[in-house]
């Protein structure tokens, strides 16, 4: 199948090959005609698979061939960074139209919002609480909205911000179309779902539980105190040339990127201590290829888009298997190839066995020759893992684009047969040039820079 075969405007698929794809992803594939033919729409699909532009090109393709005037569609986000996110989608392939996105999120001053609603635009992308304000100011106006999207549905679960989400579709007009998009389905989604859409067509792509294909997996078993050390080892040694760290906590994000950026990389941080303007320079210089890692909290999990992210480390074993698979999803995508690793102290493994369940298959042990795995603890230092013993917990992050150069990296054997022996690590990742690209090592972008 081919975008050309999909009946979408002319001026659409212009913009798509001009972006240099010709083949929808499954996802859109199963999306776009029932979303074109006017149906409700609930898809449910894995991260790195293209979910944005499969409600994004049928929603224009609406817009373009109906009436215009004030805002005749909501696209409604979890995150402030995914919802720019679709804003800029919307514009890379609204390229050759004149419709007109807006972008109403927190963090942001709210008057140019408001002069922004006052415009008429013709998509609406928001988070519900900063919607919600503007709406209860009377700034907002939703009364010609014919279409509404949910991205991320079980994310804005997850938030806390559903009764949010139901406050604003009361107040919206008869809908004449719903599109609902998510990574899972929980019951409580499913019912909202059921609540909000007609007789959807139901479109789903891999499992829930699964990892994205391309995605080398590995578990690399070591003390908590050891964490940090073997993160370190890792970037030192592997060709790494982006990568993507997960933390659990935002004390944790800030303090290991301290110690990477001491070590001569440069480093993004993306966590809730930084500010709007911080986070947008941490995810603008990642996706450049100016900080060669992004360590995050779980605010970079789900639905941010990077290019070119060759590894996703986590630093801890979350609890709740779903975290682990949109970690990792960071990586991988679109059809990309990737590795990620996952550092598992003695108390995650009960953790890491729950997620290997919901896998389907147990994640290789991986154990390095040439590093010392019985150094003490320094005198008063606490786990690297930055947490409660007994207690996994996501954390994420992500890393830059762009070839490093550099030493080989280091070897060693390969895993044991039944995959808990020494070996190397994975190197499913590349360079973005197709290249193979060396241990990470600095250099300025597109190649990292060690500092003096």
């Amino acid at each position: 199948m081919l975008f050309t075969t999909l009946g979408l405007h002319p001026s659409l698929v212009r913009a798509v090959r001009a972006l240099g794809y010709a083949e929808p992803s499954p996802v859109q594939a199963g999306a776009v005609p029932p979303a074109l033919a006017g149906r409700d729409v609930l898809a449910t699909a894995p991260t790195g698979t293209g979910k944005t532009a499969a409600f994004m090109l049928p929603l224009l393709h609406r817009l373009l061939a109906g009436p215009r005037g004030g805002p005749r569609a909501l696209i409604l986000s979890p995150t402030r960074e995914l919802a720019e996110q679709i804003e800029a989608v919307a514009r890379d392939l609204g390229r050759y139209t004149d419709l007109r996105p807006a972008l109403i999120v927190g963090g942001r001053p709210i008057g140019p919002q408001e002069k922004a609603l006052r415009a008429g635009p013709d998509i609406v992308v928001a988070t519900p609480g900063r919607l919600l304000d503007l709406i209860r100011q009377g700034a907002a106006r939703l009364d010609r909205v014919a279409a509404l999207v949910l991205d991320e549905a079980d994310r804005m679960l997850d938030m806390g911000f559903l009764p949010d989400v139901k406050r604003i579709v009361a107040r919206l007009p008869a809908r004449e179309q719903t599109l609902l998009f998510s990574a899972t389905l929980p019951p409580v989604i499913a019912g909202l779902a059921a609540e909000l859409l007609r007789n959807p067509a139901a479109v789903q792509v891999g499992r829930r539980t699964a990892a994205a294909v391309g995605i080398t997996q590995a578990a690399y078993p070591v003390p908590g105190h050891l964490k940090t050390a073997l993160l370190r080892h890792l970037l030192r040694g592997t060709e790494m040339p982006s990568v993507l760290v997960f933390t659990r906590t935002k004390h944790g994000a800030k303090k290991l990127a301290r110690v990477i950026e001491a070590d001569g990389f440069t480093v993004g941080e993306l966590h809730s201590n930084r500010s709007p303007g911080q986070r947008t320079t941490a995810m603008n210089g990642f996706r450049r290829g100016a900080f060669q890692v992004l360590v995050a909290t779980n605010i970079a999990a789900r639905g941010l888009d990077v290019d070119h992210v060759t590894h996703v480390v986590s630093t801890d074993v979350p609890d709740v298997p779903e975290d682990y698979v949109h970690r990792v999803g960071r990586t991988g995508r679109a059809g990309a190839t990737g590795d990620a690793f996952v550092l598992v102290s003695p108390d995650e493994e009960a953790a890491l066995g729950r997620i290997e369940r919901q896998l389907g298959q147990r994640l290789p042990r991986v154990t390095l020759p040439d590093f010392d795995y019985r150094q003490a603890a320094a005198p008063g230092a606490a786990s690297d893992g930055d947490r409660p013993r007994g207690r996994g917990g996501p954390g994420r992050a992500r890393p830059p684009a762009g070839p490093g150069g550099g030493p080989k990296r280091s070897r060693g054997g390969k895993p044991s047969s039944d995959g808990t022996g020494g070996g190397r690590p994975p190197t499913g990742g590349r360079a973005p040039t197709g290249g193979r690209a060396g241990p990470m090592k600095p250099s300025g972008p597109p190649k990292p820079r060690r500092r003096k």
